[in-house]
């Protein structure tokens, strides 16, 4: 009895539990389905929203593109209406110019016509002339054309015989510019510095006291130095600074070194005297190997004996009227070689002619005898070549014997005749050129005068406005009278007178 009263309690349970569950369940999904339905209407709400957005913006982007289409339109249809008138207006032009033309060609046809009735009225009148020409001179056309003929022909013979002349003349005159364009071609190629020295250096001193202690006492340095060195020491008035003289530079470079080096180290006596000049003597001497071997190196010439190359740097220490010979000599060593070099001679002899044919000077202060005697002993000497003896015993004869003697001349004469080079051709160059521009000036009509290419030419700029070409022609001629007539100078000057007439405008 329990048991079943235990089941059936357990059945209503069970029936009370799944009735409740079931109406929780259905309470559950109600709020679920208005929940849902809810969210469906508020998704609707905002599609809405975003649909009436869209539609705005895109009728925002479709105005704004009409616009932009309209203005583009509107601008192309202007630029179309500025083509059309350009085209219109270069039409009518050309209309223009075409009733221009035909307007030129019915004149030109109507003045060919006039032009040959016009040529046949003288074709008449031509035969008209002719046969009462023949009648008159009672002469064929065939007489007349063989007496033409003849003087025809004799005219040709003299033109021929003038032109003859000419080209000869021309080749002569082509023979000496070539002449001269080598020897200005070696000269341009060639730049030298032009280096002037006196026969006298001055020592500066640090203060006059010092010239108290060179003299020494009773004269005693002094007298040392001068004997050490072989130079003159002048003590005078000049404040703070002493002068050596001496002809032989050597032994005035080398007192001028040494007296340097007592001035600064300040012990003076005769003892250091003698010291300090035998160093001097040194230095010198280094030196004279140094800038021998730089003057062969600089004039490209080989296999000199080592004493010949010291021999050539002693000519650093002289000077011929104020320009430094071993400067000349490389020059001369250099312009030989190119004016060698340009007509095919021996450029190597020539070069080595040219830097050793003053060498003789190098000892004209210790050895009896011109330079040029003293060279050739030197050459005989040191074995040189024939070529090379010859170059420097030759260079300054009339008579040489061989093409680069010859050469060497003409380089020697070259590199001393350069303006500036030395000081008396340097006032003169100067004076001839004054004078060539003074008698150019002296002229009515003449603008500016220029003396160029070293005294070989005035240039002559004249005023367009006063002077025509006859006229000009004529002032050269009166210049070149003049010129002959006042002035003194070498070979020829050429007169150019340069008539000159400008037109300006400005586009603006």
């Amino acid at each position: 009895m329990d048991i079943v009263i235990l089941i059936l309690a357990v059945l209503v349970a069970l029936v009370i539990g799944g009735t409740s569950g079931l109406y929780l369940r259905k309470t559950f999904i109600g709020k679920g389905i208005q929940t849902a339905l809810q969210e469906k209407a508020n998704v609707l709400e905002a599609a809405e929203e975003e649909k009436k957005r869209l539609l705005l913006q895109a009728k925002e982007e479709s105005f704004k593109i009409r616009s932009s289409a309209e203005a583009e339109l509107k601008e192309r249809r202007a630029e179309v209406n500025r083509l059309e008138s350009r085209v219109s207006n270069r039409e009518e032009g050309l209309e223009r110019r075409g009733e221009n033309l035909e307007q030129r060609e019915r004149s030109l046809t109507a003045r060919e016509k006039e032009a040959e009735a016009t040529r046949a009225e003288l074709d008449e009148a031509k035969e008209r002339e002719l046969q009462r020409l023949e009648a008159i001179s009672e002469l064929s056309r065939s007489d007349v054309r063989e007496i033409l003929l003849k003087r025809v022909e004799d005219e040709a013979q003299h033109d021929l015989t003038r032109r003859y002349r000419d080209i000869e003349q021309r080749f002569k005159d082509e023979a000496d510019e070539k002449a001269r364009q080598v020897v200005t071609l070696a000269i341009q190629r060639l730049a030298a510095d032009v280096v002037s020295e006196n026969t006298t250096n001055v020592v500066p001193l640090p203060s006059d006291d010092m010239k108290g202690r060179l003299i020494g006492r009773e004269g005693r340095n002094i007298r040392a130095i001068e004997a050490a060195t072989g130079v003159d020491l002048i003590v005078d008035d000049t404040p703070e600074a002493v002068t050596i003289s001496c002809f032989d530079p050597v032994r005035r470079e080398i007192a001028r070194i040494a007296l340097s080096n007592l001035v600064r180290d300040g012990r003076i006596h005769p003892t250091r005297i003698e010291e300090t000049v035998e160093k001097a003597r040194q230095e010198v001497d280094e030196t004279m190997r140094r800038e021998g071997e730089r003057g062969v190196l600089e004039a490209g010439v080989l296999g000199l004996h080592p004493d010949l190359i010291k021999l050539i740097g002693r000519l650093k220490f002289r000077y011929s009227y104020g320009e430094n010979i071993l400067d000349h000599s490389i020059e001369v060593a250099r312009l030989s070689g190119m004016l060698a070099a340009e007509i095919g001679a021996k450029a190597d002899v020539a070069r080595a002619g040219g830097l050793l044919h003053d060498i003789g000077k190098a000892l004209t202060h210790e050895v009896e005898g011109s330079h040029i005697e003293i060279g050739g002993e030197i050459a005989e000497k040191y074995n040189l070549p024939e070529d090379v003896y010859r170059a420097i015993v030759e260079h300054h004869d009339d008579d040489r014997g061989s093409v680069e003697a010859f050469l060497v001349a003409a380089a020697d004469a070259m590199s001393a005749a350069r303006p500036g080079a030395r000081r008396d051709t340097y006032e003169q160059y100067v004076k001839r050129l004054e004078a060539l521009e003074t008698v150019g000036n002296s002229f009515q009509g003449v603008q500016k005068c220029f003396a160029i290419q070293a005294g070989r030419e005035v240039r002559i700029m004249v005023q367009p406005d006063s002077i025509d070409d006859m006229a000009a022609t004529k002032l050269a001629r009166d210049i070149v009278k003049k010129i002959e007539e006042d002035l003194v100078y070498p070979g020829y000057i050429k007169v150019t007178v340069v008539r000159e007439t400008r037109s300006i405008e400005y586009a603006r």
